[in-house]
């Protein structure tokens, strides 16, 4: 068997996320082709015109507007964002932010430095519990 044979290939769906790029916008040859892993490589290395564009100016998936918008996927979902946003659709809901957005990246602060207070607690708690026992009398 040849080494082109045995490599392993993966769904376009997930070369997509691994590239982190929105699947229906990519051209119709990578989304009915499945792509092996030094395809994929091939593709981080020397990007062709059409990634490069589409990781410029999106549209970008969910997980990538969440983190341009500065809120969760989970904040998104609940302002009912369902769509993929450009660049420009971006842009605009930073320069004018909607309600929904200023109250979703508050939330998202405000997860963020409850889950450090956590954090931070449960070091002190563990620091505590390997001190040895102080002696009395």
């Amino acid at each position: 068997m040849s080494q082109e044979q045995n490599s392993q290939t993966m769904k376009p769906l997930t070369a997509a996320s691994k590239l982190g790029i929105y699947l229906p916008a990519t051209p119709e040859e990578f989304r009915n082709s499945t792509i092996t892993r030094a395809q994929l490589e091939a593709l981080r290395t020397d990007p062709p015109q059409w990634l490069t564009e589409l990781r410029r100016t999106g549209p970008f998936p969910r997980d990538i507007t969440a983190r341009k918008l500065g809120v969760s996927n989970s904040g998104l979902q609940r302002a009912e964002v369902s769509d993929a946003l450009t660049a420009v659709e971006i842009e605009a809901l930073l320069a004018d932010p909607p309600e929904w957005l200023v109250r979703e990246r508050a939330n998202l602060v405000a997860v963020r430095e409850e889950a450090e207070r956590v954090k931070t607690k449960d070091a002190e708690r563990r620091a505590a519990t390997n001190r040895p026992a102080k002696r009395r009398g």
